[in-house]
């Protein structure tokens, strides 16, 4: 026997154990270990620690030590008037702010990522300046919309409407008005955070085939049955996950308004999300019993509302 067909064998026998080896052994949990320990260390570790301090009568820098309570802090925050009234509120809030910015925003990401698809000189150019506002810190991103709504004639958009209307139009508090507070804070949240959906529906854009728009331009399809019978089902997949995304994104709004609380007078009562409310109570008001009671609440509503969108789309579509 040769050394050759020796090592024939021998590869024929690994290639057998390979076929043979049932599917998903081995190197699937290890390829997905470094992602569940992330998981672990930064959501389920955290959730199981808001929970358990959930339990506890807690104060930073009290010399007494945690008093065990039981489940008063959940009923507190279901019976007290004071408690629950605020918390609704803020839960309403970030309802009306997802209502209107996961259609908007995902609208119009795929808006931008359909015409920065376009094969033209300087698009390069375009796509950096899309993608800016993302990369700007969040604390510049509120001064600079401070300065657009700001309530006087100095404020850009007040000077803007002034300017366009010969003077019909005075100056608005866009911030402190009740009435389009929220509506300011939808504007600055798109602005700021539409081009990482942008990004993300751009790479699924150019992954569809262009022979599929050659066969449809073919068949006399113009471009508003191509975007419907092409680029749709082209990118549905990846819009689903961006929908799923914005939506998660939307119900943890708090940057935009916590800087805007401590940078401009902003009406509170019409912007106060969940987890403005969550960070107030647990470190301004030094209650990080009732802080971690509504943290808890608050998870897992939007954890039912992710999975009831996610059935809804998968009913629909039929995605696995």
């Amino acid at each position: 026997m040769t050394l050759s067909s020796i090592r024939t064998g021998s590869s024929r026998q690994s290639r057998a154990k390979r076929r043979n080896r049932p599917p998903g052994s081995g190197a699937g949990p290890l390829m997905a270990a470094p992602g569940m320990i992330l998981l672990t260390a930064f959501l389920a570790i955290p959730f199981i620690g808001a929970v358990v301090m959930s339990f506890f009568r807690i104060q930073l820098g009290n010399p007494r030590p945690p008093r065990f309570v039981g489940l008063e802090q959940y009923a507190r925050l279901l019976f007290d008037p004071d408690i629950s009234s605020t918390f609704l509120r803020s839960l309403a809030n970030n309802f009306a702010f997802a209502v209107v910015v996961v259609p908007l925003q995902t609208a119009l990401a795929l808006g931008l990522a359909i015409l920065i698809n376009r094969k033209l000189r300087g698009m390069t150019v375009f796509r950096t300046l899309f993608f800016m506002p993302l990369v700007f810190p969040l604390a510049l991103v509120a001064v600079i919309w401070r300065l657009i709504f700001a309530r006087d004639e100095n404020g850009l958009l007040n000077g803007f409407l002034d300017a366009i209307s010969g003077g019909a139009i005075g100056p608005h508090d866009w911030l402190g008005d009740p009435a389009t507070a929220l509506g300011a804070i939808i504007v600055m949240s798109i602005w700021q955070s539409v081009s990482f959906q942008m990004i993300i529906l751009l790479g699924a854009l150019q992954s569809v085939p262009p022979e599929l728009y050659e066969a449809a331009s073919i068949d006399r399809a113009g471009r508003w049955s191509q975007f419907i019978h092409v680029t749709v089902p082209g990118v549905r997949n990846t819009l689903i996950f961006v929908t799923l995304l914005t939506t998660i994104f939307a119900f943890r709004l708090f940057d935009q308004v916590y800087l805007l609380d401590k940078s401009a007078s902003i009406n509170i009562e019409a912007t106060q999300t969940v987890m403005f409310q969550v960070i107030t109570t647990g470190y301004d008001q030094n209650n990080i019993g009732q802080g971690s009671a509504m943290a808890v609440v608050f998870l897992v509503i939007v954890a039912l509302i992710a999975l009831i969108q996610r059935r809804l789309i998968r009913q629909e579509g039929g995605v696995e």
